[in-house]
């Protein structure tokens, strides 16, 4: 009975710190999925304006200079990758500022300036995720 409880006990140990070391490789970076949340976030309130029709410029354009300052800390946010990774972020930099510039006053506007910028996102979503 002995040997079966410190079994047990050992078993519960291990699962505890097995779920400990997880969640601290998983916590690695976390300013990456900082910036991805907050990229994400950003795009998801331009789409859901497109899908409402509620297309007002200026929460337009705060969300675009937000999507693009947080497009800033792609490089330091993920550390050490390739070049074609750092050529695919100033991609997406580029097609915002340009959203950014184009201004856009009506839904139509918004929609043709974002398809851009979710075609670059998608496309290197699909290369590095």
């Amino acid at each position: 009975m002995r040997a079966a409880l410190l079994i047990v006990l050992g078993l519960f140990i291990g699962i505890i710190g097995t779920v400990f070391a997880l969640n601290a490789l998983r916590q690695h970076q976390p300013l990456s999925h900082s910036v991805m949340s907050l990229m994400d976030h950003h795009a998801g309130e331009l789409r859901a304006a497109l899908k409402t029709q509620h297309c007002e410029a200026a929460p337009m354009r705060q969300h675009l200079t937000r999507l693009l300052q947080t497009q800033a800390d792609i490089g330091e946010a993920f550390p050490g990758v390739d070049q074609p990774f750092l050529d695919e972020a100033a991609k997406l930099h580029d097609k915002t500022q340009a959203a950014l510039d184009a201004s856009p006053a009506d839904c139509k506007a918004l929609a043709a300036v974002l398809k851009p910028i979710a075609e670059t996102c998608q496309s290197c979503h699909q290369q590095y995720r």
